[in-house]
């Protein structure tokens, strides 16, 4: 078969395909009290098929074209030089911080950033009331996780607690932008320039948002990002590390791919010139740059496949955006007489949240407790979400982990037994929005 006789079946395939999501996935209606009101999902149309299936055709099963595509444009989206795709926003948390352990920071420590590699009893400042993945890669490379409270109701860090939180072995700052609102980049990014300390943003849930006009995810050293179903774009499953320092890419890209200290992409060979021009560690002179490891790295790229999903996603973005802050200000609104139940959410003074969800605070002295206000809206159909892992401190996962807390944790403590959230995402209707209020309304 010649190339164009397989070039004009694959354009009968993918016209198919439309024809096939028409069919396959058509809208379904509402109906109240019936009908599911999901926290969030993944929202697409006949474009993410057809590049999923367009992708398939190559065969090419690993990283390729479309990662190659997306990657320059997601980077581009957010104004920074690289991003590095990986296979989760889990992933991606562990290797912006697992490349800062790499010995390739010590001759850098002059010159460039003053703190050098993290070592193994380094401490990392961050909120007790996160992700645990967030928290995870700290205690997985042998460094101690320092637990400060968070404020309410922006649900971010308390940045009064950061003096407190320094110490002598302390070298980086590691903190989530709570449910898309920033948390105040400003003073941290300061704070860590004044005392030399790298800042990883993990922004998973919080593509789009924006601190005094400039995006989340271009204030510190690096950031993450996730591309799992619930969040504003998906790739089913997926996540993105960003960068502006090539330094920093190059020791992504090597934790991610098996720790190798060749930069070549999957299918090439000798883009150095020098493939067989090596002298490291103890190898003999010439051994293969390809199968060189610098590191001790992992296997975590992701398929050329989902980047192709991400690429349909990627278009969509800006109005998945502005949908979710179209959602959750007609919440914020039509539930605000609900104030003696509920403390509302506030965004970071200066910042332009791109929300990932609406979190409620029912108040100590509400007539009824967050279980029983979870119990009704889930008995009718509305999913809701506690605040991650509330107080990490308290999470069984932590419990024979070495960590140093700052102060009582008390707002952490109300997070955990007060903090609940429903969801703003671009596939709730205008209808589900409207039943939402409703059976908030029934509760008071």
């Amino acid at each position: 078969m010649s190339g164009q006789e397989a070039e004009s079946l694959r354009q009968q395939i993918l016209e198919l395909v439309k024809e096939y999501f028409g069919v396959a996935f058509p809208r379904r209606e509402f109906i109240p009290k019936k009908s599911a009101v999901p926290y969030a999902g993944r929202v697409f149309n006949s474009d993410e098929l057809v590049n999923l299936v367009d992708a398939s055709l190559d065969f090419w099963l690993t990283t390729g074209r479309f990662a190659a595509q997306f990657e320059r444009e997601f980077a581009q989206f957010f104004g920074v030089r690289h991003a590095m795709l990986v296979n989760s926003g889990s992933s991606a948390n562990l290797l912006a911080l697992s490349c800062l352990t790499s010995p390739k920071l010590e001759s850098v420590r002059r010159e460039w950033h003053g703190t050098g590699r993290l070592r193994k009893g380094d401490e990392v400042i961050t909120v007790a009331a996160g992700f645990p993945t967030t928290v995870n890669p700290i205690v997985q490379n042998g460094l101690v996780p320092v637990f400060v409270d968070v404020t309410i109701p922006s649900y971010n860090i308390d940045t009064t607690q950061l003096e407190l939180a320094l110490s002598d072995r302390t070298r980086a700052i590691m903190l989530a932008h709570t449910l898309g609102n920033p948390f105040d980049v400003t003073f941290v990014s300061d704070f860590a320039q004044r005392n030399g300390l790298w800042l990883i943003e993990d922004c998973c849930d919080a593509v789009g948002a924006t601190y005094n006009g400039q995006p989340v995810g271009t204030f510190g050293d690096l950031a993450t990002v996730s591309f799992f179903p619930a969040h504003h774009i998906t790739m089913g499953e997926g996540g993105c590390v960003l960068a502006n320092h090539p330094i920093l890419k190059s020791l992504v890209e090597s934790f991610r791919d098996w720790g190798r200290d060749c930069w070549c992409e999957p299918g090439e060979d000798d883009i150095c010139g020098k493939r067989f021009g090596f002298q490291l560690g103890q190898l003999p002179y010439g051994y293969d740059h390809k199968y060189t490891y610098c590191h001790l790295g992992y296997n975590l790229k992701v398929t050329d496949m989902q980047a192709a999903i991400g690429v349909a996603q990627l278009r969509k973005l800006p109005d998945f955006i502005a949908a979710r802050r179209r959602n959750f200000s007609r919440l914020y609104d039509q539930l605000s007489d609900l104030e003696e139940l509920f403390i509302f959410p506030e965004p970071t003074p200066g910042s332009d949240p791109s929300w990932f969800g609406f979190p409620l605070a029912v108040r100590p002295e509400a007539p009824l407790s967050r279980d029983q206000i979870v119990s009704h809206l889930e008995s009718h159909g509305i999913a809701t979400r506690l605040l991650f892992g509330g107080n990490l401190a308290r999470q069984p996962a932590y419990s024979e982990v070495p960590y140093r807390v700052v102060g009582d944790l008390k707002n952490s403590d109300f997070v955990m037994n007060q903090v609940f959230w429903i969801g703003v995402y671009p596939g709730l209707s205008s209808e589900m929005l409207d039943y939402i209020v409703e059976i908030f309304h029934e509760i008071s």
